[in-house]
């Protein structure tokens, strides 16, 4: 008889190089009844989150995986960290409007400060590191100047709206022309969702392994699991392409045609060191390639990814490899190919993901295209406020039975509550600045000896480095000139010149950093 619990991934011919980390979880599987206050279905990068960060809001939390943490779709990405959405800007801008359009990047910026933030505050040592991002045009665009304006166009929007983005005429690593993404990043997703869920347990989070959904029942609101069952309040599926729950057959069957399975395929290989540069890549063919490169004591690790098709649509997925391999020699002939693995993404008919309420305290989150890990996060952070009763400004964007979207949505009123500014500032590049050139009475936040800070030069040309980040909330301070301040725009702080809290909410002064 085939064991329910065995992971199918597992079977597979290829094997994902995140999932040859050696060790493996342990969880236990659910094995008597439980009641919490919120139940997460999903072990992957959506679930774990989650649960963490809902479990820090004070609830109970227990999480259910049907087979082990990270063993599914999360450890078959190419881990990107990006808030460039699959779909491009130009196109949702014309299919929404620029708001809509650029408040969806601002989402992807706020996930991969969250992610940073959580690997500084747990000290995950997950290779987590900021990288320029890059948007090629394709090797075969038939019109190139048609699509060099499109680019153009595209740079300049995002950088109106302060996205730290630049159309370039030649981008690495083949010269192409294309945009220039500063401070985009990279982790190994595995290493990370591990440690990840570690510290959730250490929270007091309830994981179990192997333990997969059956059914869910109503009065009370309740998941069948095996012989056992899990009763809560809200309930969060974080399940990839999600589970029914209890919004009826007919409210999901109409869910399911909103969405489209894609399979894709990536390599792993190591080559010289030097070979290409630490970056993550992607080009604007159809289907699109990708690329990013990690950098160890032994050489360069590339993962080069594409030949994306409808799930189950391809008679040849051998081929799918084979031309991979192909593009990967012919950009680095020295390349040794050690790990192929497919991955599935789920497209949605406008190019933006659904997350939020599905039903009476049900929460979904679906459709991440290629951005799974940063509308993953994304998403757990709204369940997290969803779960609390908070207002999130992204909740109408990405709401699951949205319609249309108005044009009467205001995003800078949604986020009047929300540190709207802080993802916004961690999503900015920083220039790189010589301090001996800044004048007297002066500040300005520059990158020095590779950290960025804030820097301000008083009257006696005495020159002051601090820490740009608000001791509050952790957003980045702004200078203000007419006023010889550090302002932060989140909550309204206020520091003097050389750092001193002039005004709260925040108590402390900024962080003076040694030369």
């Amino acid at each position: 008889m085939r064991d329910a619990t065995m992971n199918p991934f597992l079977a597979m011919k290829s094997e994902s190089y995140w999932l040859a980390l050696p060790g493996k979880t342990s969880y236990p599987k659910l094995t008597s009844d439980l009641k919490v206050d919120v139940l997460v279905v999903g072990g992957g990068i959506t679930g774990v989150t989650a649960a963490l960060l809902i479990r820090d809001t004070g609830k109970t939390v227990a999480l259910v995986e049907k087979y082990s943490i990270g063993g599914a779709e999360t450890g078959h990405t190419t881990a990107h960290l990006t808030y460039m959405t699959d779909t491009r800007l130009s196109d949702l801008a014309s299919d929404f409007d620029e708001e809509h359009a650029l408040a969806s990047w601002d989402a992807g910026a706020h996930a991969i400060d969250q992610i940073r933030k959580l690997v500084e505050r747990h000290q995950i040592d997950c290779e987590f590191k900021l990288v320029p991002g890059y948007l090629a045009e394709a090797a075969n665009t038939k019109d190139r100047e048609e699509e060099q304006d499109k680019l153009r166009q595209e740079a300049e929007l995002a950088a109106r709206h302060g996205f730290d983005v630049a159309y370039l005429d030649s981008i690495p690593p083949l010269g192409r022309a294309g945009i220039r993404f500063a401070n985009q990043a990279k982790f190994h997703p595995i290493k990370y969702l591990r440690a990840l869920a570690v510290q959730a347990a250490n929270t007091g989070v309830q994981i179990f392994e192997n333990s997969s959904v059956d059914s869910f029942e109503e009065e009370p609101a309740r998941a069948v699991i095996g012989d056992y069952s899990i009763t809560y309040d809200h309930v969060i599926i974080a399940t990839h392409m999600p589970l029914q729950g209890n919004v009826g057959t007919l409210s999901a069957l109409l869910l399911q045609t909103k969405l489209y399975a894609y399979s894709t395929y990536a390599l792993e290989a190591t080559a010289p060191f030097g070979s290409l540069p630490e970056i993550i890549w992607s080009d604007t063919a159809e289907p699109f390639n990708y690329l990013r490169v990690d950098r160890n004591a032994e050489g360069d690790v590339i993962v080069y990814g594409g030949k994306d098709h409808k799930t189950g649509q391809e008679p040849d997925t051998e081929k799918c490899y084979n031309e991979l391999t192909r593009d990967l020699m012919a950009l680095v002939p020295d390349a040794k190919v050690n790990h192929r693995w497919s991955g599935q993404v789920i497209e949605t008919l406008d190019g933006l993901p659904f997350i939020g309420e599905a039903g009476d305290g049900q929460f979904l989150a679906t459709g991440f295209s290629g951005n799974g890990l940063t509308f993953g996060t994304l998403a757990a952070m709204m369940a997290s406020d969803y779960a609390s009763g908070k207002k999130n400004p992204w909740t109408e964007l990405f709401d699951p039975h949205r319609k249309a979207l108005t044009s009467a949505w205001d995003y800078a009123k949604e986020n009047a509550s929300y540190p709207y500014y802080m993802a916004r500032d961690w999503a900015k590049g920083t220039e790189a600045g010589d301090v001996n050139a800044l004048p007297c009475h002066a500040g300005k936040i520059i990158r020095h000896h590779g950290k960025r800070v804030a820097a301000y030069r008083n009257e006696d040309g005495e020159v002051t480095l601090l820490s740009p980040v608000c001791p509050h909330l952790g957003c980045i301070v702004h200078w203000n000139d007419a006023e010889q301040t550090w302002d932060c725009p989140c909550h309204g702080s206020r520091f003097s010149g050389d750092g001193k809290v002039m005004s709260g909410p925040a108590e402390k002064d900024l962080s003076e950093i040694e030369e």
